[in-house]
């Protein structure tokens, strides 16, 4: 399967890094490809750093504006013009969608893989690993806006809140099993 998964190209806190690293290896050992926005920092590098080391393959998409930062070493690297056709392109080499600790950058793609989805222009899993409490804020409002009828889907068909890894990891397998 290739998981793109959205996260920060920024050096963050070890109470990240460290679920990233566990979560990486358990994508690489899985056998799956990692497609993600091409980056060698932060983040972006820890989870193609844990992958690449436990046997799985890369899958960047850069822009060319981020082009001087992408990892050299990967199995495949697209660079785009813009962001728009860069999030187009992750979601065109991917299976599953994981949304990761992030700014605005990362809200930005999951809110657009997300609506997407709820427009049903497609049916590839999504997932938010809430990491540390880190959506908490997120998936309330979320459950709001489900409770106050802003979405025309149930939240579950829509995303699914994982609180690490591995729970993540066994939602896309069994998803990708089903035919998502």
């Amino acid at each position: 399967m290739n998981i793109c998964v959205f996260c920060s190209a920024a050096d963050l806190d070890d109470r990240y890094v460290a679920p990233a690293r566990e979560f990486a290896k358990m994508i690489g050992k899985g056998g799956h490809a990692l497609v993600w926005g091409g980056s060698d920092t932060g983040l972006m590098k820890v989870m193609a750093d844990g992958v690449q080391e436990a046997g799985g393959r890369l899958i960047g998409v850069s822009v060319e504006f981020l082009a001087h930062k992408a990892r050299a070493g990967a199995d495949e690297m697209v660079v785009t013009k813009d962001l728009a056709e860069r999030k187009a392109q992750l979601l065109a080499r991917a299976d599953a969608v994981v949304v990761m600790v992030g700014g605005t950058g990362t809200l930005d793609e999951a809110t657009e893989i997300l609506e997407l989805r709820k427009h049903g222009m497609h049916r590839k899993p999504v997932v938010l690993l809430n990491t540390a409490g880190f959506y908490d804020g997120l998936k309330e409002q979320f459950q709001r806006m489900e409770a106050e009828r802003f979405l025309p889907i149930p939240l579950a068909d829509l995303v699914f809140f994982a609180e690490d890894g591995a729970a993540a990891l066994a939602y896309l397998e069994q998803r990708a099993g089903a035919g998502a």
